[in-house]
């Protein structure tokens, strides 16, 4: 798995098999009431993206992965930035960003959860659903 391509995938939404059509439906991750919803298949290569029932389930590894990152970047910027800052405070700020990023983690963590399973082929991204192997 090479890092650039699964960059590419995850942060524009796209198939991590061609790098050509979206996973999820909805570009903007903040439509909450479109937050699960994305395509069954890839449109561009045909990828069926839940390899078998509650495959995304998986994906919560990932979640907790970005959101632990979240809380390592909030850390660091209390001992050295905010260290004059109430600890009430810091802790209603730090809730209140974990709950504003909730649909982007959710959003990224299905998409690097893909990109686990599926790798980039530079032959799909050439062919369109017509030609598919």
């Amino acid at each position: 798995m090479k890092v650039t391509e699964t960059i590419y995938s995850t942060v524009l939404n796209k198939c991590p098999r061609c790098h050509k059509g979206d996973v999820f439906i909805e570009k903007n991750p903040y439509k909450l009431d479109k937050i699960f919803k994305l395509n069954e298949r890839c449109p561009h290569c045909d990828l069926k993206f839940e390899k078998e029932p509650s495959f995304f389930y998986g994906a919560m590894y990932a979640s907790y992965a970005l959101t632990a990152g979240w809380f390592i970047v909030w850390y660091v910027l209390y001992l050295t930035v905010l260290s004059n800052m109430d600890t009430l405070t810091f802790a209603i700020l730090l809730a209140v960003s974990i709950l504003v990023l909730s649909p982007l983690t959710l959003r990224l963590s299905r998409l690097l959860w893909l990109n686990f399973f599926f790798k980039y082929d530079k032959s799909y991204s050439n062919t369109k659903k017509a030609g598919l192997h």
